[in-house]
């Protein structure tokens, strides 16, 4: 090596790092980032977020004073229905409520994203619509929660509206088989049911079975085609079948807050439906698509993703609104 290497390097590394150099000193000895906590950064409360999920203990919400019964309906394909069932279910087990999912969807994806097995043969909705098992014997404990059970659906499902036709009260199957007397030895504090992307019988029971109706719509163009189909369906079961079933919850799916049209659907959608609409808005996420090809909900798949995080708000926030309805018609 030249001197003139030698020397280079020397100059280099001549000032050890323990110098009293003072533009070193101010380098290492001035930390701004000690006067700001964790919880003030977006990661940090993120991570915050993410161990009330890993952590239920951290976060409890009310029992309310009855058993709400859900029905998750919209006709339209793709809203993100099913995957709003399952996140909600588990948003709400996750802060210590009980919730029973009920699949009523031939292609069982409901009970994939739970972790429940629902081979052909299973006791399942199918055989619990035509009476041959309870409610008590369909119903399993998902995997991953203590607070999360489902009513599987199998591919026999399928076959069901045609037998339900020949049936005596065929509207009300799915009522009696979750009336309070078959429910007696289950503590559920809410019931879910995903309906099928169709309005037939399968829909119908659903409806009648529920007090309440949560419908998802996309932010996305054409949100509202079908949604009126839908309500005219709801009126009809309010006349002749279920004077107390309402639409009290509407919540936004898919929302991409780099685009202009979401913000246009997400206020379109606010003032059709008021204050039915939740003001937790769920975000198009990778996470959330992911989550139900390992089986799982994205709250057990990625608790700190922003999916996830949302999912917790809006069950949160469904809790509340449960109580606060509850209150005022006391």
């Amino acid at each position: 090596m030249s001197a003139g290497a030698e020397s280079a390097v020397s100059r280099e590394t001549a000032t050890p790092p323990d110098s009293t150099d003072d533009s070193r000193e101010r380098d290492f000895t001035h930390a701004p980032y000690e006067e700001i906590s964790l919880a003030d950064t977006p990661i940090g409360a993120a991570a915050q977020r993410a161990s009330q999920v890993l952590h239920p203990g951290a976060a409890t919400l009310p029992k309310p004073t009855q058993r709400r019964v859900f029905t998750v309906a919209n006709q339209k394909g793709g809203v993100g229905k099913t995957t709003s069932t399952v996140n909600l279910a588990a948003a709400l087990a996750v802060q210590g409520l009980t919730v029973l999912v009920v699949d009523l969807d031939p292609q069982g994806n409901a009970s994939t994203a739970l972790g429940i097995p629902h081979t052909s043969g299973t006791p399942s909705s199918y055989e619990l619509l035509l009476g041959e098992v309870t409610a008590k014997e369909a119903i399993q404990q998902s995997p991953h929660s203590e607070r999360l059970y489902c009513i599987p659906a199998t591919i026999d499902l399928a076959g069901a509206e045609i037998e339900l036709v020949s049936m005596v009260a065929r509207e009300n199957r799915l009522k009696n088989a979750l009336s309070e007397t078959a429910l007696a030895d289950v503590d559920a504090d809410f019931i879910l049911v995903d309906c099928p992307p169709s309005l037939g019988l399968l829909t119908v029971n659903a409806l009648v079975a529920a007090k309440e109706v949560l419908i998802p719509i996309q932010c996305e163009y054409y949100a509202l085609e079908g949604v009126g189909q839908l309500l005219r369906n709801i009126e009809l079961v309010q006349a002749h079948l279920n004077p107390e079933l309402h639409v009290s919850t509407v919540l936004l799916t898919m929302y991409d807050a780099r685009t202009k049209l979401a913000d246009q659907v997400a206020d379109e959608v606010r003032n059709h439906f008021g204050d039915a609409v939740l003001r937790a808005v769920i975000p198009r996420s990778v996470k959330v698509s992911e989550a139900p090809g390992y089986g799982m909900t994205v709250l057990d798949y990625d608790p700190g993703s922003r999916g996830a995080l949302s999912y917790l708000d809006a069950g949160r926030e469904l809790a509340a609104r449960g109580m606060t309805t509850t209150t005022q018609e006391q």
